[in-house]
């Protein structure tokens, strides 16, 4: 079993609270790490205060080629960090490997942007008053950034705010799920043989009470919060003054037209609903196909839903493997027989055993029930019918989420009323809105969150405008 230290402050230190890491597959422990307590999180903000001038002056040259030596360096490992990855997190080995792959493209467009930091020349010339005068808007680094991780991600969405901080010059703090730890940590032993300065990153797993402090201590002026709603919407409540981004659940929509291409929307849509087990913020959850089309797509998508290979994440060719924990299965098993109670139907899937739930796809559900109200999290899809498109996009609008939606059409003016009148913050067409570029603009409105990711608006978020005003 291979021991993690935690990495605070520049450091690798072992604490008296240890923390045993299983793979969810078959509840083995296979390692071990520690948790950090308000000590420790004390020396890591000390420690990131002295880096902070540091990094301010770190000059655009330095970050790029610190975030490609990471890269590279992530590269080399690739096959490792995979590994660690599935097991941990229970993420077969093609999407382990396809999550480090996108961690890396993360820091190298953070590298790469590291070298257009915004700027802007104002002329003062507009009124009377300015004449004469001339202005210059920069950017300066915010301060220490505090971010919290998910375990669904681990490693990508990790970068998501290590990678822009390095980038816009700020020291950053990551909380890693206590579940997922592991590719973090690994990821600090590369960092650490850098030239970033000390101090600059920690990653620290952490109790609850040492974790809170990471939103309420004004020491940190910009949170960035990735998991549920109702963490998320508390968390923004605490932190006072600091800026925050959330970037929270969902409960995705798609819609199939009569128009689209069938075999395609449903090869998109297998994907989008259970890939990882449907433990994504963006998984496919509520289908709407045009109902001309209903019975063909619903016998396609049964049909290919049914040849996913079930297995250990560490078989090349499993396709879905166990859920993150037995609770959350457990979770999943109450919400859908809450559904068949109240007359939906099962098309597929419902019978879960252990950790391991099948993939599951419903239907006659309504709006009321929990696996369409709420953010599912997990392998079920929820597949209706509609009679005209507007009604699609009525029924993905009527939710309390908002984060992307994805629509199959082949009609121009289908797409246009979709980016139009569609309540999300993407629209994704002819693709699942499980789709996701990590150099894309990525956030949700209403419950989803609040502020964008994607790496070049993470830096934004990063940094404060100045402006200098000056005669000519």
């Amino acid at each position: 079993m291979e021991i993690y230290k935690i990495y605070a402050g520049g450091e690798f230190i072992a604490t008296e609270n240890k923390l045993n890491i299983c793979n969810p597959f078959n509840g083995e422990v296979f390692a071990q790490t520690y948790l950090a307590d308000k000590a420790v999180l004390e020396k890591s903000i000390k420690a990131a205060e002295k880096a902070l001038p540091i990094m301010k002056q770190l000059p655009s040259y330095k970050k790029y080629s610190i975030l490609m030596e990471i890269a590279a360096v992530m590269k080399s490992n690739e096959r490792h960090l995979a590994e660690v990855l599935a097991m941990e997190a229970c993420k077969p080995m093609k999407y382990a490997i396809g999550e480090i792959a996108r961690a890396i493209q993360t820091i190298i467009v953070a590298a790469e942007e590291a070298k257009r930091l915004p700027g802007e020349y104002l002329s003062m010339d507009w009124t009377v008053a300015g004449k004469g005068k001339e202005g210059w808007v920069k950017y300066f680094p915010i301060g220490i950034v505090a971010g919290i991780a998910p375990f669904n991600f681990p490693i990508n969405l990790a970068m998501h705010k290590i990678a822009p901080a390095i980038a816009a010059g700020c020291p950053v703090i990551l909380k890693p799920a206590s579940s997922t730890p592991l590719s973090t940590l690994e990821f600090a032993k590369i960092v650490d043989k850098t030239s970033l300065p000390k101090g600059a990153l920690s990653i620290l797993p952490m109790d609850r009470q040492a974790g809170n402090q990471l939103v309420t201590d004004e020491r940190f002026k910009l949170l960035s919060f990735t998991g549920s709603p109702e963490v998320g919407w508390k968390m923004k409540a605490d932190a006072g003054k600091k800026k925050v981004v959330l970037e929270l659940g969902g409960n995705a929509g798609v819609i199939v037209s009569k128009t689209a291409d069938i075999e395609l929307a449903v090869a998109k849509s297998v994907m989008g609903g259970f890939a990882y087990s449907g433990q994504v913020c963006i998984h496919a959850q509520r289908i709407y196909v045009q109902a001309d089309i209903f019975e063909m797509f619903s016998e396609k998508f049964a049909a290919a839903v049914k040849m996913l290979k079930v297995g250990s994440p560490l078989d090349e060719h499993t396709d879905i493997s166990a859920m993150i924990d037995e609770n959350n299965a457990k979770r999943l098993e109450e919400w859908v027989n809450d559904a068949i109670n109240s007359g939906a139907k099962v098309i597929c899937g419902g019978d879960r055993k252990g950790t391991y739930y099948p993939p599951t796809i419903l239907t006659d559900t309504h709006k009321d029930m929990k696996v369409c109200a709420l953010e599912v999290f997990g392998p079920v899809v929820c597949l209706e019918a509609y009679i005209h498109f507007q009604d699609a996009i009525d029924a993905i609008n009527d939710s309390s989420y908002g984060l992307q939606a994805g629509v199959f059409t082949n009609a121009i003016d289908e797409m246009n009323l979709a980016f139009s009148q569609l309540e999300v913050g993407g629209v994704i067409i002819n693709d699942v809105p499980t789709f996701r570029v990590d150099h894309a603009p990525y956030g949700g409105i209403k419950d989803s969150g609040l502020g964008r990711e994607g790496v070049k608006y993470a830096i934004h978020d990063m940094m404060e405008a100045k402006i200098l005003i000056k005669p000519y």
